[in-house]
Parts: structure tokens; C-alpha cells; sequence
């Protein structure tokens, strides 16, 4: 059975005077998979906007959303009402398919996902090799359980932070800090998992509620969250968030996927207006289980 989801993520702008908002660009409705469905999805904008539709080199559906009114603030709410089918895209560790570790990728795999191999900051390499040695102490000879271990090490070894401001620390920055944000904790993955030679890409959406026995509560709601996927041969893009030591399931409410976090930001753009500052910026995100009549 589906999980109904109904998600609202409200983003304002305050600014000290009247400005000019430029192009901005909007990264907020999934693509509809056999793991995830559609079912409506509404956007309103203050001031009133004129969107044009495409979609991304990742094949991320995106909103540019143009502005032709002056106004001291903007306010960018999103609905949306999915299907969220998490046992359609659970690993099954015990399967015939099960890929082993270390594997390599085919010809035409290995082609495809060159983007998303090698490490985005190489000058990491050496304190991201001395990190895993001393911590990624348990190394299962299975791809999937190999990345969920990798997954969990981060999980248990830095602590998490919510941090307001943009960007994304490097994986030595994590692993100086020994702490981070979700984004943090999804690029260090994606990059020790091309470390050892997986593809690795960048995830932003949602976090539900999630069930379970685990005595971790979960951390990220409230606001956009991040995690990772992971190419395995035989079982495809797998989501790992480390943030949560969550593998797959229906909790993870996936908008779009890139090659890095910086390419990943739900909202961008710009405004003109002499002198003109952004007083502040507020988010946030409700994530609710919808009950339907059968």
C-alpha cells in the first residue's frame, strides 16, 4: 500500500524597501516514478509570477518563475499531495541479483555514470582515506550492506547540526568539524562512496515520519532535507541518508537528484534595488500522512 503524503513548504523574503525581483528558479515538484506518484501539486507566488516549465540535465522538473511588480517581500508556497510506494524500491540483500563488493561497472554503465564517479573536491582524498580507515572499521563483502555500513559509520561517528546559511561544507570540512548539517552529511557519503568507486548523486526533498524500532529520533523535518543515492548494479539508484541511518522507505520524499548540492538549492535567484537588503529569510515544511477513503 501507498503512504498519502500531503506536503507544504512555505519560503518568504523580507526586504527593507520595495525592490526589483529578477528570474528565479524554482525546484519544487518531483517527477512522477513507479516509487513515487503525483497526485496534484499547486504553487503560489506573492507578488504574481509568470512560470515557463522545463526540465533540468538531470531531468529535474523546473519552474522559472518571472516577476513584473515591485514588492518588499516574496512568498513561495508549494503543495503538494503524492504516493509514496517505499517497498517498491527496498533492497533485498538476500536476493540471487545481490552484487557483491568490489564490483565493476559494465562498459555502457560505467559511461553513463562518469558524472557522478569521481570525487567533486580530489584535494579531500588523503583526510577522506585516513577518516575511513580509522572508522569504516566494518566492510561487508555485499554492495548494499558495504554502503548501508558506510551510511551508519557516519551516522554514529560526527554529530549533527542545523545550520541556517547556505552551502554545503566539503567532506574534510565535516571531517575536521566532526559535526554537520544534513547536506553535510550527504556529500561526505556521496563522496567516500566514489572513494571506493561507486556513482554517487545529491538528493533534496522531505523527510516524513519514520517508523521503526530504532531508538535515534529523526532530525531534518521542518525544512528541506538531503541524503544520497547510490548506483549498485542489479538494484539501481539506492537512497542512503546517513543523517538518519535510513536506507530506502517511504520517509525519504525525494524532488530532485544532481551531481552536487550546490546544483540542488530549491529556490535561486536574484533582486535589483539600490541600496536594498533581504532583512530575513523563513522556512518551513509540514509533512503529514493523508487518510483516503478506499
Amino acid at each position: 500500500m501507498p503512504r498519502n503524503l500531503r506536503i507544504l513548504h512555505r519560503t518568504e523574503y523580507v526586504y527593507d524597501r520595495r525592490i526589483t525581483l529578477n528570474q528565479h528558479k524554482l525546484m519544487l515538484r518531483p517527477r512522477d516514478g513507479h516509487d513515487l506518484w503525483v497526485d496534484d501539486a499547486f504553487l503560489r507566488i506573492t507578488p504574481r509570477a509568470s512560470l515557463r516549465w522545463y526540465f533540468d540535465t538531470f531531468g529535474n522538473s523546473i519552474a522559472e518563475a518571472t516577476f513584473s511588480q515591485a514588492t518588499d517581500r516574496l512568498v513561495i508556497e508549494s503543495e503538494l499531495l503524492l504516493r509514496r510506494y517505499g517497498a517498491a524500491n527496498q533492497p533485498h540483500p538476500g536476493a540471487a541479483h545481490v552484487c557483491a563488493y568490489p564490483f565493476e561497472y559494465s562498459d555502457d554503465d560505467a559511461r553513463d555514470l562518469s558524472p557522478y564517479l569521481g570525487l567533486e573536491n580530489p584535494q579531500d582524498a588523503g583526510v577522506l582515506d585516513q577518516w575511513l580507515s580509522a572508522n569504516l572499521t566494518d566492510r561487508p563483502v555485499g554492495a548494499f550492506l558495504f554502503l548501508q555500513s558506510l551510511s551508519h559509520t557516519i551516522h554514529r561517528k560526527l554529530g549533527y547540526s542545523r545550520r541556517e546559511e547556505m552551502g554545503t561544507q566539503t567532506a574534510g570540512e565535516t571531517i575536521a568539524k566532526g559535526r554537520g548539517t544534513c547536506r553535510d552529511f550527504a556529500f561526505l557519503f556521496m563522496e567516500a562512496a566514489r572513494r571506493f568507486g561507486f556513482a554517487a548523486r545529491f538528493v533534496t526533498g522531505y523527510l516524513g515520519k519514520t517508523s521503526g524500532s530504532g531508538s535515534d529520533p529523526s532530525v531534518g523535518g521542518g525544512a528541506t532535507h538531503a541524503w544520497a543515492d547510490a548506483f549498485v548494479p542489479g538494484e539501481g539508484w539506492i537512497e542512503f541518508d546517513p543523517t538518519n541511518r535510513l536506507t530506502a522507505g517511504n520517509a525519504l520524499v525525494r524532488i530532485a537528484t544532481t551531481r552536487t548540492p550546490r546544483q540542488a538549492s530549491p529556490i535561486s535567484g536574484s533582486f535589483r534595488g539600490r541600496g536594498a537588503v533581504c532583512l530575513g529569510l523563513t522556512v518551513s515544511v509540514n509533512v503529514t500522512d493523508v487518510v483516503r477513503p478506499d
